[in-house]
């Protein structure tokens, strides 16, 4: 753990625990217990897994669309509950039950992340995460956790940390059955940390591999828990990514197309590609378009908050400085430190 650049939750000689932890207010999994030893004999009876992964699944999906800092709470509570009973349950039920502790954490941890922007909290789920997913001994889950935690470092421009975490993601995913649209979104994160760290060049020749990866169709199919990643999100990586590198015209027309293409309950990616476009019309020195793209991510941001976006908007906004006095400029100044905008943007 020390090595791939996590700070581990234990002290030394310590990685189990029998006397779980109370969470901090506000869900913070921060002093949450780690898996708990095999029981000796099974207390819950051989459904417990399934019942408790039934729960896991209406989670995934209230996820697009539920407030993050309502889901949180409920999302961390249902991992307590799931830490719990990893101690009195054995057998196929114990693989289930860790199987689906393994994505409620990674839930927990992508909230954190990129709906609250809570990096230091996410790094720690995400080891418990890791911890998990050795319990269901599932390998695709454990590459899928690798690389979400390689975002952490990458969006703090610290590259080897960032690249030490994706090669050991791949790593796993070789020992698992990986389709071709997990195997492409790990080219598409490796990409945004290569693009973040100054390397958008890099980034590039990853998205280019990508798409020629999704294209190639494997036996194996992606798993249920895979909800995150698509052509349409592949294309947004692009277009950020081009927006980077300078190539403002190629990443208008990318992100414009994926606009189109994104399902209508895909709220926070929208706000994530608006945010992209208004950034390319900014650099194209039309503060009139950026702002009218802007406006329309506050739209969005309005009806489901999602941390990332408002970053986005708020890149723009000091782009847009040359602009400042302007009326449309003002007007998106209005829309960004509203009560409740600004509110949120405290509390993170």
């Amino acid at each position: 753990m020390d090595q791939l650049g996590f700070t581990a939750p234990w002290d030394e000689g310590t990685a189990t625990s029998t006397s779980p932890k109370q969470a901090d207010v506000g869900g913070n999994l921060s002093g949450a217990a780690l898996p708990l030893p095999r029981a000796a004999t099974a207390v819950q009876p051989p459904t417990i897994g399934a019942d408790y992964a039934a729960i896991t699944v209406a989670h995934r999906r209230l996820y697009w669309s539920v407030q993050p800092a309502q889901l949180l709470p409920a999302v961390a509570e249902h991992t307590r509950l799931g830490t719990h009973l990893l101690a009195e349950t054995n057998g196929i039920a114990r693989r289930v039950l860790a199987t689906a502790l393994t994505e409620s954490l990674l839930l927990v941890g992508r909230i954190e992340f990129f709906d609250i922007r809570n990096p230091i909290d996410a790094d720690a789920t995400l080891v418990r995460a890791l911890q998990a997913a050795g319990e269901a001994e599932d390998p695709l889950l454990g590459s899928a956790i690798l690389a979400h935690a390689a975002f952490i470092p990458g969006w703090a421009n610290r590259r080897d940390e960032a690249a030490d975490r994706m090669r050991a993601a791949r790593t796993y995913a070789r020992r698992a059955p990986a389709s071709a649209e997990f195997l492409a979104w790990l080219d598409a994160v490796e990409a945004e940390c290569e693009t973040r760290c100054g390397r958008p060049r890099e980034g590039l020749r990853l998205i280019g591999h990508a798409e020629e990866a999704i294209k190639t169709r494997t036996e194996h199919e992606s798993p249920e828990w895979f909800t995150w990643f698509s052509p349409i999100r592949l294309a947004s990586f692009k277009g950020n990514t081009q927006l980077k590198a300078g190539h403002l015209t190629q990443a208008h027309d990318t992100l414009t197309a994926a606009l189109k293409a994104l399902p209508s309950d895909a709220g926070k990616q929208r706000t994530v590609i608006l945010g992209d476009l208004a950034a390319v019309e900014a650099a194209r020195e039309k503060p009139d378009e950026a702002c009218a793209y802007a406006e329309q991510a506050m739209d969005q941001l309005a009806v489901t908050w999602y941390a990332t976006g408002m970053d986005r908007i708020l890149e723009v906004r000091k782009a847009l400085q040359p602009w400042a006095n302007t009326e449309a400029v003002h007007h998106l100044d209005d829309r960004i430190y509203g009560w409740q905008t600004t509110l949120r943007a405290l509390q993170r």
